[in-house]
């Protein structure tokens, strides 16, 4: 009884091209989840070398809780503080379009002054408003200052 029922989706499948859509159908829902999986490995690798990264520079400028590197919206708190900023302009996040912009203005600001403090080009902060490469040249220039080997001023 197996067999005969095998034998009718074989066949049901094999008239027509059916079979081969569904063999095609397959291999296009493979390769989507395998692209799902590598990007989300690459946004996990990312996030983890982000937070390496200024945790690092946390220690080096001696800051008492390096840890919120690892923690979302802390990690940008903890950013504008070592900038020079107090940790409750984070809270302007919650206001649409122009808080974003101003916390994004603030944190170039920081990145400038915490880069100055560690004998690194402030310029270096530019990197995020170029478009296209910024993120991958923001990557660069947190992983210079984290890893040199240059004296604090």
């Amino acid at each position: 009884m197996t067999c005969e029922f095998c034998e009718n989706i074989i066949g049901n499948f094999s008239s027509g091209g059916q079979f081969e859509s569904f063999v095609l159908g397959g291999a296009i829902g493979a390769l989507i989840a395998l692209g799902l999986v590598v990007i989300l490995l690459l946004g996990i690798g990312l996030y983890i070398y982000h937070s390496i990264a200024w945790s690092t520079i946390a220690k080096k400028l001696k800051y008492k809780q390096p840890w919120l590197a690892w923690i979302p919206f802390a990690n940008v708190a903890m950013i504008l503080q070592m900038g020079g900023f107090g940790w409750g302009w984070i809270f302007l996040l919650l206001i649409p379009i122009l808080g974003w912009i101003a916390v994004f203005v603030l944190f170039i600001i920081s990145m400038w002054r915490i880069f100055d403090k560690l004998k690194h080009p402030g310029w270096f902060s530019l990197s995020v408003i170029i478009p296209e490469v910024g993120g991958i040249l923001y990557l660069i220039a947190i992983g210079i200052v984290a890893w040199s080997s240059k004296k604090k001023k």
